[in-house]
């Protein structure tokens, strides 16, 4: 393992037991017994190589719930809609630490313009990967490139972060996965009279 990779390890793991915003160069430099030099060469700053690792976790953390969104073939594109966001709602407490931490990130963004810019790469990248999964159900030729897919992908991203804040502030006042579900199977019933 070379040292951007003993680097993003470090990263993520100090992310998960400090939060983005207590991480020193030092604690990095520690914790992937490497040197302060690797961390400029390979990431350009500490912000550069925690936003990565970030990232990274993110991007894992999509495709768990992709799988969650796939896993019914024949499920309707609002059933996985529903699938996901009651995904989301059961794992926020599994990732809390980076929930926090990518919160600590985006609340330094504006005064960092190559923050913001990494941190709307990755929600450009969660909305792509998202509108993916929407594109076949309109149809056609439809891709992932499609305005119709990417704004239905920024819907389905919108909830998971809404909830995700929701989470963060209350937890116990926070819907669960089951109560939403329920609640959004009533309303299509009603919908359907």
């Amino acid at each position: 393992m070379g040292h951007r990779e003993q680097l993003l390890a470090a990263a993520r793991k100090l992310l998960e037991d400090k939060g983005y915003a207590h991480i020193t160069t030092r604690d990095l430099v520690a914790a992937s017994a490497t040197n302060l030099a690797s961390i400029g060469y390979h990431f350009g700053s500490k912000a550069g190589l925690l936003n990565e690792a970030l990232g990274l976790v993110f991007e894992e953390w999509t495709d768990q719930l992709a799988k969650v969104a796939l896993a019914e073939p024949e499920a309707t594109p609002i059933a996985r809609a529903h699938l996901t966001w009651a995904a989301v709602l059961r794992s926020l407490a599994d990732n809390r630490v980076l929930v926090l931490s990518f919160a600590e990130a985006l609340a330094q963004a504006d005064r960092d313009p190559a923050l913001k810019a990494q941190l709307a790469d990755l929600q450009d990248r969660t909305r792509s990967r998202i509108a993916a999964i929407v594109a076949p159900a309109f149809g056609g030729d439809a891709t992932a490139a499609d305005p119709r897919c990417r704004a239905v992908a920024s819907f389905v991203l919108a909830v998971c972060d809404g909830f995700a804040l929701q989470w963060m502030l209350d937890p116990d006042r926070t819907p669960k996965a089951e109560d939403l579900l329920q609640g959004l199977v009533e309303l299509r019933a009603r919908s359907e009279l």
